[in-house]
């Protein structure tokens, strides 16, 4: 199979079906901000100035800040650790930057040569507003390019919500590219845009189809929509106000929006081989933009996976269960490979058993009676459940 046909369009029907419910959606939003505007006037684009960044996103306590330009485009990255370890590349989500992996780089770059990315259209990287410029195509090949500009030939990725979307389409493309693939909150994109309408962002995402309007929205109320995605940071936290900072202007949205205007309409070719490098899945059970059920279903795209759910948590574990999140990376990252006499073989009636596990719930005790179901038909496959969350292991680690 070509790499050109891994990556496809989605049919004609889901594509009117995506813009009929754009309009939709979009009207229906205008009538809200309208309504909101006539009562509230002086309110309605209240925002407060912020000219000068945040101490914690210019000061190089966590690494150093570089700079690479690529073909089309100029790249910001904090990298920490020694050049000659193994290279972890951190992607961020939506709406982030590098600061999202402040608790892991000190703890990886002890063992591996750590860079934190601003994907681009965020942070410090460039921004460019075209949606072209947001293709699937044109962000793969710019990541490989990086990955190539960094010296080496592979390395593992962490990625969480847009960065492990990203990744998931990398993986599937260039497997040899990823040595070991963390998705972190995310997914795989077809069980994560088939499940869309089961999800509480499901009307967002059709709302940012429209033209502009999305941008001038996410500023209102002082950028409100950090608040509402940030929940775990108390309010004037300097995180928070970092993230504030990082989003204040109208250009700041257009690019992260242009991932969503054009990714919904790509699916990964069901025909294609199962990805090679090994997979871990690693979700909080509280997570409102996530189901575990989608979480399970992903792992029918994996020929050697791990999931890890972590009790308690909600869509940020990396920053939330910072500690608990660290020792699972290290757990998985740091081990020389798995054995093959040990790699798990997916036969169609191990698919079957698998869909089973879509019943798992958002709560950690339904999902456990689940497990030990599974437990009871696969005669002890899927390993018991440790204490830090409920955990389904294939193929242990050296």
């Amino acid at each position: 199979m070509v790499k050109e046909m891994r990556i496809q369009s989605i049919s004609v029907w889901d594509t009117c079906r995506i813009h009929v419910l754009s309009f939709i959606f979009g009207v229906w939003v205008v009538c809200k901000r309208i309504a909101k505007w006539i009562w509230d006037p002086a309110g309605f684009h209240s925002i407060q100035v912020r000219d000068n960044p945040p101490s914690c996103l210019v000061d190089s306590t966590l690494g150093q800040h570089k700079y690479v330009k690529l073909k089309s485009v100029k790249l910001h990255y904090v990298e920490s650790g020694s050049r000659d370890q193994p290279l972890i590349l951190l992607l961020h989500g939506f709406p982030d930057c590098w600061l999202s992996w402040r608790y892991q780089i000190p703890t990886l770059s002890q063992y591996f040569r750590v860079v934190a990315l601003d994907l681009k259209g965020f942070g410090d990287s460039d921004k460019p507003i075209w949606r072209t410029s947001y293709k699937i195509d044109t962000i793969l090949d710019e990541i490989k390019q990086f990955i190539h500009a960094l010296g080496v030939t592979n390395c593992i990725i962490i990625g969480h919500d847009l960065g492990a979307m990203v990744g998931w389409y990398l993986v599937h493309q260039s497997p040899n590219l990823v040595n070991k693939f963390f998705a972190v909150s995310c997914p795989h994109p077809n069980v994560y845009w088939k499940s869309l309408s089961t999800t509480c962002n499901y009307q967002w995402l059709n709302f940012v189809q429209m033209p502009y309007l999305p941008e001038i929205d996410a500023l209102k109320d002082d950028v409100k929509i950090i608040d509402q995605y940030y929940k775990h940071l108390p309010a004037n936290d300097v995180f928070l106000e970092a993230y504030k900072y990082s989003f204040s202007r109208k250009e700041d949205w257009t690019g992260p929006i242009n991932y969503y205007r054009n990714l919904p309409f790509l699916k990964i070719n069901e025909d294609v081989d199962h990805i090679e490098p090994t997979v871990i899945l690693i979700t909080g059970n509280k997570d409102e933009y996530v189901t575990l059920e989608g979480i399970v279903k992903s792992t029918e795209y994996c020929e050697k996976f791990h999931m890890k759910i972590i009790e308690g948590a909600e869509h940020f574990p990396h920053q939330e269960s910072p500690e608990m999140f660290n020792k699972i990376i290290l757990k998985y990252a740091i081990t020389k490979r798995f054995e093959a006499s040990k790699s798990l073989e997916r036969s169609p009636s191990k698919r079957i058993m698998d869909g089973l596990i879509g019943a798992v719930s958002n709560t950690v005790k339904y999902g456990n009676s689940v497990i030990d179901n599974v437990q009871k038909r696969t005669n002890g496959v899927v390993n018991s459940i440790p204490s830090i969350g409920l955990s389904l292991n294939y193929n242990q680690p050296n």
